[in-house]
């Protein structure tokens, strides 16, 4: 871990410390074929965070390896011929029960998720799949998850509630003790004239009726409201969420990469990136991410995986 504590990132640091004692998830790393790619997945390797199967274009993915000086000697390969084969069969060996996550490589994120959501082949569940940002906000409390920025466009009301629920068992997995969810809007006010609003005040509702289980829910709120309790108290706002949530949840995909990107090139904000909602968690990660990012976004995976484990060891069969 000597790059990740070089470089600060104290809610990363804890992150990965927390899924290095849970032990490494096998990872199947979908189209490995560029040093960028295949340098994450070894490193996450050698810090113990993942156990890697290489899919890929094998030639390609040793020919690369080779150029960048990495060995991966240890690691098994799945053959492929080219990036949407590979998702293909990074899919599959994730339906045979061989790997417990998969993670991007150098392929478009849209091939990657056509193979995921294959009503014939994919690894679709009954709950509708969705992106989290992970923030490590410099000067913030705590990780902020963002979703969703990345995958659900304009989500109805339906489609959030399962937005919500996924980033809640996020934040159960990553060992937050109580998920304060803020439903952001404009405002904190419900107007019949902003239907951000309407889901809001219809989240919390549902909430209260079980409908949505694990987390406290406010909503709506404005992003200030949501994470400072200074705004918070001048509005007057009485909430366990106000000024103190750890899960922001967006009116759509626009608001959220905004969010998510003005955090990043603004406040200095690292974001690690998973997909929720499928059979396994998906490590999302761009070539421009940081090696602590890309640690970190494998660390939650980790811990969503081992939280899954969990899960299923004292469930009834």
């Amino acid at each position: 871990m000597e790059a990740v504590q070089a470089q600060g990132h104290e809610k990363y640091k804890q992150l990965i410390a927390r899924a290095v004692k849970a032990g490494p998830v096998t990872v199947a790393v979908v189209h490995p074929c560029d040093a960028v790619s295949l340098e994450g997945a070894v490193e996450a390797a050698r810090m113990k965070l993942i156990r890697p199967i290489l899919v890929g274009p094998e030639a390609r993915i040793r020919d690369v390896a080779a150029s960048a000086g990495l060995d991966i000697s240890g690691f098994p390969i799945v053959n492929a011929e080219h990036s949407h084969d590979s998702a293909d069969k990074a899919v599959a060996v994730v339906r045979r029960g061989e790997a417990e996550a998969l993670m991007k490589g150098s392929l478009h994120t849209d091939e990657l998720m056509g193979a995921v959501v294959s009503r014939a082949a994919g690894l679709r569940t009954a709950r509708r799949i969705s992106h989290c940002f992970v923030m490590d906000v410099p000067g913030h409390p705590h990780p902020l998850i963002i979703t969703d920025a990345a995958v659900n466009i304009a989500p109805t009301l339906e489609e959030k509630v399962d937005i919500v629920q996924n980033a809640i068992d996020l934040a159960l997995a990553l060992g937050a003790e109580e998920p304060r969810v803020a439903i952001l809007s404009a405002m904190e006010t419900v107007n019949p004239k902003v239907p951000s609003t309407i889901d809001a005040a219809a989240l919390c509702k549902m909430a209260d009726r079980g409908q949505i289980v694990g987390g406290v829910l406010d909503g709506p709120l404005a992003l200030d409201n949501a994470i400072s309790m200074e705004a918070a108290s001048v509005k007057k706002i009485v909430s366990p969420v106000a000024g103190r949530a750890n899960i922001l949840v967006v009116p759509d995909l626009e608001a959220g990469n905004m969010l998510a990107k003005s955090l990043s090139f603004l406040a200095g904000a690292d974001c690690a990136g998973i997909v929720l909602g499928a059979r396994v968690p998906i490590i999302l990660t761009s070539r421009a991410d940081s090696l602590v990012t890309r640690y970190a976004s494998c660390a939650v995976a980790a811990l969503v995986a081992a939280a899954r484990r969990a899960r299923a060891a004292v469930t009834p069969v």
